[in-house]
């Protein structure tokens, strides 16, 4: 008698999905080719690419990537998506065509009867001022709908290269420290939603961190970037939870 597969959510972050990346593309569409019934739900939790400056940047790249999400949300597999620093200018369109699902920057949900918080992660690092600064102009509604989605696509995509250039060269010039998540800020976020686990993304420092939120034990979990190879965050419905690096599971790369 064969043992029923268990049902399982699955969390990705920082997929950083680039056309100059062929390798990450197919891993990512690999990834969601394999999401079969046994899939409860997808997650990605902001940066699924490197750079969205509006949906209106039609590409055969861009065209793959729809498609495959909406060949999972055609399967009546919902697929959840939470803006991040990259990508926050993903818009109906897209939403509509893939099928997926929009979340805010925090948001709650019920994991198999656990209470669960997920984030892209960007806000928890509250030393890093000068991208708090930035991150608050860029999500301003007009500077977001009249100055990036009405400028010609050739004037964004030149603004999205100088954004990325003073991105790395800011990465280059501050500390990890600073980059990183303060731990009063992930209390205090974590006390407002009641919960004791979060998942989230961004810092590109996969890892498990337990600690005590009023005595009660607590749990940060950290999502990877894929700059070297995919990686998965499966959560299944007896409450195990691991991580599925897909150079090791996903043939021929």
């Amino acid at each position: 008698m064969t043992m029923p597969i268990p049902q399982k959510t699955l969390f990705i972050s920082d997929v950083h999905l680039e056309q100059s990346r062929p390798d990450i593309i197919q891993q990512f569409v690999q990834l969601l080719k394999s999401c079969d019934a046994s899939i409860d739900a997808l997650y990605i939790l902001g940066d699924l690419f490197e750079a969205w400056i509006g949906d209106d940047d039609r590409s055969s790249f861009h065209d793959t990537i729809i498609a495959t999400l909406q060949s999972v949300t055609q399967k009546g597999i919902p697929v959840y998506f939470m803006p991040g620093n990259r990508d926050f200018l993903i818009g109906k369109k897209f939403l509509h065509a893939t099928g997926c699902h929009l979340l805010p920057d925090e948001k709650k949900i019920m994991l198999y009867g656990r209470p669960v918080l997920l984030m892209h992660g960007d806000t928890l690092c509250t030393q890093d001022i000068a991208y708090l600064k930035w991150r608050k102009k860029a999500r301003h509604p007009i500077l977001h709908t009249l100055l990036f989605l009405i400028l010609p696509l050739n004037i964004r995509r030149r603004f999205a290269h100088s954004m990325r250039m003073k991105s790395a060269q800011h990465t280059q010039s501050t500390t990890k420290e600073i980059m990183d998540v303060t731990q009063e800020e992930v209390v205090r976020i974590m006390q407002k939603h009641r919960v004791h686990i979060l998942i989230h993304g961004h810092t590109h420092r996969p890892n498990v961190h337990h600690f005590l939120i009023d005595h009660t034990p607590s749990t940060r979990i950290v999502l990877a970037a894929w700059h070297d190879h995919g990686s998965v965050l499966i959560w299944d419905e007896s409450g195990k939870q691991y991580t599925e690096m897909l150079h090791h599971i996903v043939s021929g790369l």
